[in-house]
């Protein structure tokens, strides 16, 4: 093996979902079950940081991404070598783009998922869809993950 080559290779799960309550709930699941998949397991501090951030990532993308007839996707990505997992959560509204509240909800349920990611994510920002079309990518970055 040489210098640059990494002992475990990069780790993908990508998935298009229903924009519904019931898809950003299925993402939720199937990226913690990935998670686990990749060791990182549940119950650990790491599997609920980044379980939580890619289900407000998911439910923005339902509650404020949605275009009827239109998907979401998620692409979650470990890299061992770094001790990074990304999580990039697609939508078709691109004119929605997301900004970060300055101060804290007083009341109701809603409001607070950036300031979730904002908390618990290392980096996070928006981008345009990587793979065109309209709309955006909201993407979050937790690093110092021991994965095996």
């Amino acid at each position: 093996m040489t210098a640059t080559q990494s002992p475990l290779p990069v780790r993908q799960f990508t998935m298009r979902f229903s924009s519904t309550p019931r898809g950003a709930r299925l993402a939720r699941r199937l990226c913690g079950h990935r998670l686990d998949a990749w060791g990182i397991p549940y119950g650990s501090d790491a599997h609920d940081v980044v379980t939580l951030i890619a289900s407000e990532l998911c439910a923005n993308a339902v509650r404020h991404g949605h275009v009827a007839g239109r998907d979401f996707r998620v692409l979650l990505t470990a890299d061992p070598a770094t001790g990074t997992v990304r999580i990039e959560v697609s939508d078709t509204r691109g004119e929605h783009l997301p900004f970060l509240p300055t101060t804290t909800p007083e009341e109701g349920d809603s409001g607070r998922g950036l300031l979730l990611v904002e908390a618990l994510a290392d980096r996070w920002g928006c981008s345009p869809r990587a793979e065109g079309g309209p709309g955006k990518t909201i993407w979050a970055e937790c690093t110092a993950l021991s994965l095996s």
